[in-house]
């Protein structure tokens, strides 16, 4: 072995085998591999263990004590700072109520329900006469984005702005996961960041979340606040989209799960949003390094390794979902899914995010008749940490009368 601290590869021979591309592009066969054979995994393309069990991705999530993110290796640290995605314990709830409180789920609907119909409203208006859209371009991104900048109140940031923030904070946690070193984009975005969120916090008399954030009794500094926007700008934005996009692609792609759902919306959309999530979640992986030599899965993970769930692993656990690669709106436990991760870190804006992707999916599929795929390739969703499809090109009946969804 190359690395005298690695485990033997013939120990884990599927794990040695593995590479960066393959999680990128197509994980999902290699997955399976390792669930069935190497459970909790050595890979050296990622310089650490690879856990790809239901039951153990939810032992590793649960135990914060045993396995933390409070590591300076943890991606988004290297990026901004401490922040609620890497801190445990007592710092984690500091950071984390005073943003949390907002997004239960009564405050959600109360807050967010009517924007989002609107947007939802307004973005699919402009399109209804054209018969033709890229559905991540135009519709589940600029939603997703515009959500995100009336939760935080970042007032004269235009949405492109926004935008090319967050895909440069994409853009470097994936090359820190991956073993590359980011761009220098990344620090550029985070400094034009920081300077709005101080400017939105200190604005006399803003009700902005992040004003209010920063007015708690938890006394989160301007710094801390900035460090936590740019984590809700990973929810709230890019998984957002993607969890939108690849619910649009299941449905797009199987014709009879798509007729079930026009069947009997209101009983089955919100079934194969979580069929979808299960399937493709948009955060493909989460990480936490162990704090001390801890037995998992039949191996002794070392003190410091680095352990990496995957959640998309977990989702086709054959274990808990039956015929794990089949796309089945009626699955019953399809909610028993990891998507939104599990214990201490658990998504708090997971309510938003479901109430984003059913409002535009019942308003694309009832507005948009006749909806379909665009000839050409079939898009597949692609990325070793956020996973979504590059684009979603589809046709409709401009013409058409809408129909009832």
């Amino acid at each position: 072995m190359s690395d005298p601290e690695s485990p033997p590869a013939d120990r884990f021979p599927v794990g040695a085998a593995s590479t960066v591309a393959e999680l990128e592009h197509d994980p999902h066969p290699l997955l399976a591999r390792l669930r069935a054979h190497e459970p909790v995994s050595w890979l050296p393309a990622l310089g650490g263990w690879l856990v790809t069990s239901r039951d153990l991705a939810l032992r590793v999530m649960r135990d914060a004590a045993a396995f933390t993110v409070d590591d300076p290796r943890f991606s988004t640290a290297r990026l901004l700072g401490p922040s609620m995605l890497s801190l445990d314990g007592r710092a984690h709830a500091r950071h984390r109520e005073p943003f949390a409180r907002p997004f239960r789920p009564a405050q959600t609907r109360e807050r967010f329900t009517a924007f989002v119909e609107a947007e939802v409203d307004r973005l699919v208006t402009a399109l209804v006469p054209a018969g033709r859209a890229e559905l991540r371009g135009e519709l589940a991104g600029p939603l997703a984005v515009a959500v995100v900048a009336e939760a935080l109140g970042l007032e004269g940031v235009d949405a492109a702005t926004i935008r090319s923030w967050y895909g440069e904070f994409v853009d470097a946690v994936s090359d820190i996961t991956a073993g590359r070193a980011p761009s220098g984009g990344a620090d550029e975005a985070y400094a034009r960041l920081r300077a709005s969120v101080e400017e939105a916090v200190a604005a006399p008399g803003s009700a902005s979340l992040l004003a209010e954030a920063a007015r708690q009794e938890e006394g989160l500094t301007a710094a801390e606040v900035v460090a936590d926007a740019a984590v809700l700008m990973f929810g709230g934005i890019d998984t957002t989209e993607g969890m939108i996009c690849n619910a649009l692609l299941h449905l797009l792609g199987d014709p009879e799960q798509l007729d079930l759902v026009r069947r009997d919306p209101a009983g089955l959309l919100p079934g194969a949003i979580e069929e979808s999530l299960r399937l493709e979640p948009a955060a493909s992986v989460v990480d936490r390094y162990a704090t001390a030599d801890t037995p998992l899965g039949g191996v002794r993970v070392r003190k410091g390794d680095l352990v990496r769930v995957s959640i998309a692993g977990a989702g086709r656990d054959p274990a808990v979902f039956p015929d794990p690669d089949r796309f089945d709106v009626r699955r019953a436990n399809a909610a028993e899914h990891l998507a939104f991760a599990h214990g201490p870190h658990f998504c708090f804006g997971a309510h938003l995010a479901r109430l984003e992707t059913r409002t535009l999916l019942e308003a694309v599929l009832a507005r948009l008749p006749g909806l379909r795929p665009a000839p050409g390739p079939a898009p597949q969703a692609h990325g070793l940490v956020f996973r979504k499809p590059p684009y979603l090109h589809v046709r409709w009946e401009p013409s058409a009368r809408p129909r009832d969804l």
